[in-house]
């Protein structure tokens, strides 16, 4: 019989005879299943390992990038994952990489990692501080990267047990460029039935992780007001139409949509942050432009503190005999829905950190006012995102993220890596029976 008819009698053979269940493998087992967290976070532990994610990271934080201009942070992810001989595609939105391990075949899920830095300048001195003036990594994305390496690496070595494929997510612009969007509008997410995320915190115990169920970040988007009255001399203000005074009024009314229009139990958030209007002591400006932030846990309330702010500004100008224009920039999508954790997605985490480091260091978090653009994958496919401490009291306090004197606790790294490789790897074993031949497609990439 000749190859090719040997090929058709398999895939005959394949498509009607029953797949075996991951139970079926000792490593899925029962005990199989409980064991690989731990031997993941044992494979991360290792010297030779643990010191290249830290040569890794070091590398990406004396050379940070913004979003959208990650060239060599991309170039780099590249370079490590040619050595390990995992297949990739670049470029996807700009700067990303996704990479593959496994099968090629159904199941498939995603773990993600952002690689964008921030527009200031570092203050901390030590060996590997950012080389670049007023850019720096003080959003722990460095870290990021080089855990979601580690976590590679971890699966590349064990790829046998993969019963699936893991894809692997190198984002670009998550701080307010909309990296998230532009992966999915690039199709990244086609075929993968699920997702996970972490970002490191600097007031969270290392060796612990914290999250829930549900909301756990709001969704956030941006506002700017101009407030046009009429100019004119500060002694006469009765020949003017001072926007200074409305926009002040705007100010103060806005406060009320939280005090007074908000359910106490569903927490919102208007901040005015920007004011400027006017030069001279002396002199009514023509107009005043104003702008903040607005967030919530819910779409809905959300969509409401929109159209409220937009109603009040509004009204209010016009109050005063005053104009006003709104703009949510809707264009520029600077807007993040909420971060919303899968329930199901919340136990298979449970299970998986507790068998890793004792369910005693699983934490439920308390929602959190920050915003992060993994939401907009939660929104597409079922998503799961958690917090890695990495605080270590006997060393000092760890500044917080974005601050000029942020640092990254290294001894983290295991931990992300081996959680990242363990919540894939389990995932695919667990739900390997829910996913029939008829779904089978195929990663060309592999």
């Amino acid at each position: 019989m000749n190859f090719s008819k040997w090929v058709s009698l398999i895939f005959i053979l394949n498509l009607f005879c029953p797949t075996p269940s991951f139970s079926d493998s000792p490593t899925s087992s029962s005990n199989g299943l409980t064991e690989i967290p731990k031997r993941f976070l044992q494979f991360a532990k290792r010297p030779e390992l643990f010191d290249w994610m830290v040569g890794i990271r070091r590398k990406i934080h004396e050379n940070p990038e913004l979003g959208y201009e990650e060239f060599e942070t991309s170039k780099l992810i590249r370079t490590e994952l040619d050595k390990m001989g995992i297949s990739y595609k670049y470029p996807v939105a700009v700067t990303g990489v996704i990479g593959f391990i496994g099968t090629g075949e159904p199941p498939f899920v995603a773990i993600r990692a952002d690689m964008d830095a921030l527009p200031m300048q570092e203050m901390l001195e030590w060996e590997h501080k950012s080389r670049i003036p007023g850019k720096m990594h003080a959003c722990g994305h460095d870290a990021h990267v080089a855990m979601l390496l580690g976590a590679a690496k971890i699966l590349q070595e064990h790829r046998e047990e993969i019963k699936g494929t893991v894809v692997l997510v190198f984002q670009p612009a998550e701080e307010a460029g909309g990296g998230a969007m532009k992966l999915i509008d690039e199709g990244v997410l086609e075929n993968v039935n699920a997702i996970f995320g972490l970002h490191v915190s600097s007031n969270l115990a290392v060796g612990e992780v914290h999250s829930k169920a549900g909301p756990i970040g709001a969704g956030f988007g941006f506002f700017e007001a101009v407030i046009s009255g009429k100019g004119g001399h500060a002694a006469i203000p009765q020949h003017s139409v001072d926007p200074i005074l409305a926009a002040s009024n705007v100010i103060v009314s806005l406060q009320h949509l939280v005090s007074r229009e908000a359910d106490p139990l569903d927490p919102q958030v208007v901040t005015v942050a920007k004011f400027q209007g006017g030069g001279a002591f002396n002199v009514i400006p023509d107009s005043v432009t104003i702008g903040g932030t607005f967030r919530a846990f819910s779409k809905e309330t959300f969509m409401q503190l929109r159209y409220r702010i937009e109603e009040v500004i509004r009204g209010q100008a016009a109050v005063q005999r005053c104009n006003a224009t709104v703009d949510f920039f809707t264009e520029a999508k600077l807007f993040y829905p909420p971060t919303i954790n899968h329930k199901g997605l919340h136990e298979h985490f449970l299970n998986v950190a507790g068998d890793m480091i004792g369910i005693h260091k699983v934490k439920d978090i308390k929602p959190l006012m920050g915003s992060e653009d993994f939401a907009f994958y939660q929104e597409v496919i079922p998503g799961y995102f958690f917090l890695l401490g990495m605080q270590n009291v006997t060393r000092g306090r760890l500044e917080s993220e974005h601050s000029p004197y942020y640092q990254v606790n290294e001894d983290a790294f295991p931990y992300g890596a081996a959680l990242h490789a363990s919540l894939a790897a389990r995932y695919l074993l667990e739900y390997q029976p829910e996913i029939s031949f008829s779904e089978r497609k195929f990663h060309d990439e592999l």
